[in-house]
């Protein structure tokens, strides 16, 4: 049973005959948000949609009636009775909370890209616990689009990503470091300089990148067709300590954003005078809860470390 669960148990004094409680929690989603996908995506906890689909079954089995139909989704009379009568307990959760734990909630929901969440959120969150030990979370991968339409549905709090372009209305950002970027080369490769590389009448030096919708390959690439220059990633790898390894082993020349921690014996990095930084940030809507805020101050201190500016 889940602590959501439990709770409904110590604040009613009773389950309610023939119902599981954990099963209630999951119709009190999927009613909410309209289908068993929808609740899926919004559960505050991971769970897969034949899971819920399961275990809805088996609450209308239990109690002999069907609660919504599947396809177009809507609630029966019977299902009407039943999300009347426990709407409010679980709208409620949230305040109970708070309030339990001194009005603060300590629960944030964080999106970004991979290569985000791989190599940078890590170190955020371990600075974030030293201020906040109680602080839960759950990651989600994404781009910036991706990101922008899970804060304005409300499926999570915060979102880091590079800040390219208008937000959408509603949305709220902080940038919190610019990031430069430049060529990462084999130390003995001869190149001293990313224009030695621009004058050759053909680059015959492979290009290694981050696939080509991260918005580093974007910027590079309309930097490049404003110079009439054509260079296109022969190697398109998942994040930048792979690019080093590669470029290292002699695979080629990686496209990199040129903080410390891309630097690696053996390479040379070749700044990209002219070419825009990469702006990155957090998002979100609203009003940021205490917690939010020191994650967002965390995550600008370690960005500004990382880009050798802290």
């Amino acid at each position: 049973m889940t602590e959501t669960a439990w709770t409904f148990c110590l604040l009613t004094g009773t389950v309610l005959s023939g119902m599981n409680v954990h099963h209630l929690e999951l119709f009190y989603y999927v009613a909410r948000h309209g289908g068993i996908s929808a609740a899926a995506r919004r559960m505050p906890y991971g769970i897969q949609q034949p899971a819920i689909s399961a275990q809805i079954l088996q609450l209308e089995d239990s109690l002999g009636t069907v609660l919504f139909h599947r396809r177009p989704f809507q609630l029966t009379s019977t299902g009407e009775v039943l999300f009347n009568y426990i709407e409010p307990f679980f709208n409620g959760l949230g305040e109970v909370a708070r309030k339990l734990r001194g009005g603060m909630e300590m629960r944030l929901r964080i999106a970004a890209p991979e290569t985000v969440l791989r190599e940078y959120l890590p170190g955020v969150l371990r600075n974030a616990r030293k201020r906040y030990p109680a602080l839960n979370f759950t990651l989600s991968g994404g781009r910036l689009d991706h990101i922008e339409k899970k804060l304005l549905a409300q499926e999570i709090d915060i979102g880091l990503s590079s800040l390219i372009g208008k937000r959408t209305e509603g949305l709220k950002q902080r940038e919190l470091v610019q990031l430069p970027m430049a060529l990462l080369v084999p130390e003995k490769c001869g190149f001293t300089s990313a224009e030695n590389i621009w004058k050759r009448d053909r680059i015959d030096m492979p290009l290694i990148a981050l696939p080509p919708e991260e918005t580093i390959c974007r910027h590079f690439q309309q930097e490049l067709r404003r110079r009439k220059v054509d260079w296109y990633p022969s190697l398109e790898l998942s994040s930048m300590e792979l690019i080093g390894r590669y470029v290292l082993e002699g695979y080629g020349a990686g496209l990199i954003v040129d903080v410390p921690a891309s630097r690696m014996a053996g390479t040379r990095v070749l700044p990209l005078s002219g070419f825009p930084s990469v702006p990155f940030g957090a998002l979100w809507t609203g009003n940021l809860s205490p917690v939010a805020a020191a994650f967002v101050e965390e995550a600008e201190k370690l960005a500004q470390k990382m880009a050798g500016l802290g």
